[in-house]
């Protein structure tokens, strides 16, 4: 067999390796016990496992933000990466949900309330609501993750009247074979388990038996004269539970019906009809536990579109909540035991809120903002997985495109600041981490002023990744039906233009708004559509490293107040302040201010030094801009300018070496001439003018 293909052996071997030994297994009761005491973790109730389950994947804790970032969402390990976060907000939002599981796995509050995912439409929180479901099936899977639940068996031989087709039932609710103790005797296990166990948490287990078994365990118990060991050892099987959406157990994602027929059996159970002929009405034997609550016992109940809900149905939330209850129709109280997650959007969420007659639901949950991504740069992150993600035709993304995507979607998002200073893509870039130290911006400022202003927070409102995603898409295959093998910028904005007023989910009173935004990205990407061109007319990198280093001599010389040797004459001389400020002048350091520029870039040059790195103006972005482009003023009196704008020339050997170093900047040879056009023109024009 050829060993590129996969054979069904391999396939069956790598598919047994990945399942636990002992799923197909039934254990006693006393190996159950025996195993809890080895291992008290084992009987972790559903907050405890899902909040061990974020660190088991892995954490890094950023001390700059002091947010955790769990990399079941930062890196995705299970699906090489495929289904990642990005965004500082994304993960302060995802910090503070695990802090919230972590609190009510240590019963300070949170275990009785809601966690409401709370966002606008594709801000991600249905997209990680699904991805921490994925992951609990796959901890629950692994021996870190194990639960376990019971079944009766042999229960035609004592209950008379049980049907031969129940004469094994496994637990309805899937509970933990604790509860099977009494109280008292299960306190004793509980107290000798959290004397073993090493955790910020200890066990608990307080409930009672559904309705179903406790009816068994009362005729069992009768019948052997209340001897629990006959019990236990006679009818009573311990087998692996394993988490598992499309079986509904453990997990169970519910979804608002139409409102005139939703009915609270759809989360808590009704009767079984088929077995009312046989039991009777009143009998727990003929309850089916296919609710939604029930089926998410021992793990995750998610609510899609909770707030939809009418408020009548919302009612079944707040024993759900408060006193980890249900109570269905025609049936005593069911214990549950399971994280509640809701998500809802916007404008359900500013509907409830105003309704005074649910303010005991409102207390009873706790919201967690997901909003959008601020930084530009993460943003584009989004497009790219969506790239990686898909099949996508041979085109090449040119340089920027997702970026300036990107800035346009952050712009329709932040808070217009209020400082004089600070304009709104300003504001924009210094989310991006584009912070030069001489700046007057205060990022930290920015955002409590914003947090003031925006009605529930920053980033709550505005475009969303979908529509700029989708445009992509249709910007894509309009290239590829014309033959362009390269997606740009200008593309892009084309389509953003052309179907902005299409979108349903953006407002006609911003139209307006988003279209100076679109414009104040064109021009900030023909600002870096200039500086490629200006680069692949006149860069040198073996220049720039010269001019770096003997800027370098010359601030050094400057800062300990001593000479330099000249290189031509190789006499002692005063540092070159003219050279000095024609570099610092390209980046608009006024006079006063060079001082704490070159300490700055003095300062970083001796950090490396100790590092035992070699200087390399490239590695400090703003004295490598500032070389850049003093060295176009150096080298652009050289330049044709005629041949730039003569569109037609592209055979020329000047201009073909102008498209070759574009090409090295990351252009296809289309998209180099496409932005020499664009650019090219712009720069040309410049200097013919001057």
């Amino acid at each position: 067999m050829n060993g590129d293909i996969e054979t069904l052996e391999e396939l069956s071997t790598e598919y047994k390796e990945s399942m636990p030994a002992d799923l197909r297994e039934t254990k006693s009761f006393d190996w159950y016990l025996e195993e809890i005491y080895e291992d008290p973790k084992v009987a972790r109730n559903a907050h405890q496992r899902v909040a061990d389950m974020f660190d088991y994947y892995g954490t890094t804790y950023d001390e700059t933000e002091g947010v955790v970032e769990y990399q079941l969402a930062s890196e995705d390990p299970l699906n090489d990466g495929e289904n990642t976060f990005y965004g500082r907000v994304i993960h302060q939002s995802i910090h503070e949900f695990v802090n919230k599981v972590k609190s009510g796995a240590r019963r300070l509050g949170p275990e009785r309330r809601i966690k409401l995912l709370l966002g606008p439409v594709g801000s991600g929180k249905s997209h990680f609501d699904k991805q921490v479901r994925q992951y609990f099936e796959d901890y629950t899977l692994r021996d870190e993750g194990r639960m376990y639940t019971f079944k009766w068996t042999n229960l035609c031989d004592v209950v008379q009247d049980q049907d031969p087709a129940d004469d094994t039932v496994r637990s309805p609710m899937n509970q933990d074979p604790l509860v099977l103790l009494p109280q008292e005797q299960r306190q004793r296990v509980i107290d000798d388990l959290n004397e073993r166990l090493d955790a910020p948490y200890t066990i608990q287990n307080e409930q009672a038996l559904d309705p179903e078994s406790e009816f068994y365990m009362d005729k069992l118990l009768a019948y052997y004269d209340d001897d629990l060991q006959q019990v236990l050892e006679n009818h009573v099987e311990i087998i692996r539970f394993v988490a598992d959406e499309n079986k509904r157990q453990g997990l169970e994602t519910f979804e608002p019906k139409d409102k005139k027929n939703q009915d609270e059996t759809e989360l808590t159970g009704d009767v079984n009809y088929s077995k009312i002929a046989i039991y009777g009405e009143s009998d727990p034997r003929a309850f089916d536990y296919s609710g939604a609550f029930c089926n998410a016992n021992r793990g995750i109940f998610s609510g899609e579109e909770l707030l939809k809900l009418q408020r009548e149905f919302l009612y079944d939330f707040l024993h759900a909540t408060q006193e980890q209850t249900i109570k269905p129709k025609n049936n005593p109280r069911i214990d549950i035991d399971q994280v509640i997650v809701g998500r809802t959007n916007m404008p359900e969420y500013k509907d409830k809120k105003g309704d005074e007659k649910m303010e005991a639901f409102n207390d009873r949950t706790k919201r967690i903002d997901f909003p959008y991504v601020l930084s530009y740069e993460d943003e584009s992150q989004i497009y790219w997985k969506m790239l990686n993600n898909a099949d996508v035709p041979d085109i090449n993304v040119e340089p920027h495109t997702l970026e300036m995507a990107g800035l346009f979607g952050v712009l329709t998002r932040i808070e217009e600041p209020d400082a004089e200073t600070v304009d709104l893509l300003s504001k924009a870039k210094a989310y991006n981490g584009e912070i030069d130290e001489g700046d007057d911006i205060d990022v930290k400022k920015l955002r409590e002023e914003a947090e003031q202003k925006a009605e529930i927070g920053e980033g709550m409102v505005g475009i969303s990744p979908r529509f700029i995603g989708d445009e992509i898409a249709e910007a894509i295959m309009d290239s590829k039906h014309r033959s362009r093998g390269f997606l740009s910028p200008l593309t892009v904005f084309n389509f953003f233009e052309e179907n902005l007023e299409h979108h349903g989910s953006i407002p006609e009173d911003q139209f307006e708004t988003y279209y100076r935004y679109l414009e104040t990205v064109r021009e900030e990407y023909k600002d870096r559509a200039i500086e490629d061109v200006r680069h692949a007319l006149a860069y040198d990198v073996d220049e720039i490293q010269r001019q770096g280093e003997k800027y370098m001599d010359h601030v050094m010389a400057y800062i300990d107040d001593d000479t330099i040797e000249d290189e031509l004459t190789g006499r002692e001389q005063e540092p070159d302040e003219t050279f000095l400020r024609s570099v610092e002048e390209k980046l608009d350091i006024p006079e006063d201010r060079k001082d704490d520029f070159r300490q700055e870039v003095s300062n970083w040059v001796s950090r490396r030094a100790r590092e035992g790195e070699a200087f390399n103006p490239q590695d400090n972005e703003r004295l490598r801009r500032a070389l850049e482009r003093k060295l176009w003023e150096d080298k652009k009196h050289n330049i044709n300018f005629s041949a730039l704008v003569s569109a037609n020339e592209f055979d020329d050997d000047e201009r073909s070496s102008w498209i070759d170093a574009l090409m090295e900047q990351g252009y296809s040879e289309g998209g180099a001439k496409e932005v020499l056009e664009f650019a090219g023109a712009e720069v040309a024009k410049a200097e013919i003018e001057e």
